[in-house]
């Protein structure tokens, strides 16, 4: 059904933000070429972080230095190339990489129409525990765990749970009627993306409904909550800042 002219499910509030793929705007970013780059959430939206949904010709590349940002880098379709320490990884969808401040990146399209979510942060320093490596991985190799002793929502944590990282990065799964025990408002913000299935989103004191694309973010405190609707499990990965003295 072809949404009336004018009509959008797309929210902006000074809490919260729910961004819907038809009100996505392209945008060219340093460094990326042969690529459409969208900004969904930025420090601009109030949000301490970026993220980026990028969509790259199949000769597309991005090349450059993180500088004082790290980048965790997900492929959603097609595949790419990351070259991290004089080595190349391919990446298929569901492979991510996550790239330190200060790493000279190089980023390559494996394929037509290939799609990337990056998160970017600039890195808080720890004193006396050394910044975290670049590595590659799949989310494949990441066990799902209970998610707050609810056997029926798994998260698998995608970046090791070390105090060296400063931010987090999860994938949680959803089944259709698995209800969360609590209505969250942590001291945590979050960008999100949903990359499979439905659901009902409760952020602050609205109801919204959510689908595969969709991008929410959320500032500190905000009252959130989930449940999947439909016959499949919905799945968001998300990111969030932990491992800092919030003062």
């Amino acid at each position: 059904m072809t949404e009336l002219f004018g009509t959008t499910r797309n929210v902006v509030k000074g809490r919260y933000a729910l961004l819907t793929p038809g009100g996505f705007v392209p945008s060219s970013l340093p460094g990326w070429e042969k690529a459409v780059c969208y900004v969904l959430i930025s420090p601009a939206l109030g949000a301490g972080f970026s993220q980026l949904l990028i969509t790259l010709d199949r000769d597309g590349k991005c090349a450059g230095n993180t500088g004082a940002n790290q980048y965790f880098v997900y492929v959603l379709e097609g595949s790419a190339s990351v070259l991290l320490e004089a080595r190349n990884h391919r990446l298929e969808p569901g492979g991510y990489a996550y790239l330190p401040s200060g790493q000279d990146v190089q980023i390559a399209s494996g394929a037509a129409a290939t799609r990337l979510l990056v998160f970017q942060k600039q890195y808080e320093p720890l004193h006396g525990v050394p910044k975290p490596a670049g590595f590659v991985a799949h989310e494949r190799e990441v066990k799902g765990q209970p998610f707050r002793g609810n056997e029926d929502l798994r998260v698998q944590a995608l970046l090791p749970a070390q105090p060296g990282f400063d931010m987090a990065v999860n994938i949680r799964t959803c089944p259709p009627g698995a209800v969360p025990s609590q209505v969250e408002a942590p001291v945590m913000q979050r960008g999100l993306m949903v990359l499979r299935g439905q659901g009902l989103c409760r952020l602050e004191a609205d109801w919204h409904p959510v689908q595969a694309g969709d991008v929410i973010w959320t500032a500190p405190y905000c009252p959130q909550w989930f449940v999947a609707m439909g016959k499949t499990p919905a799945s968001f990965i998300y990111c969030e800042d932990v491992n800092r003295d919030p003062m």
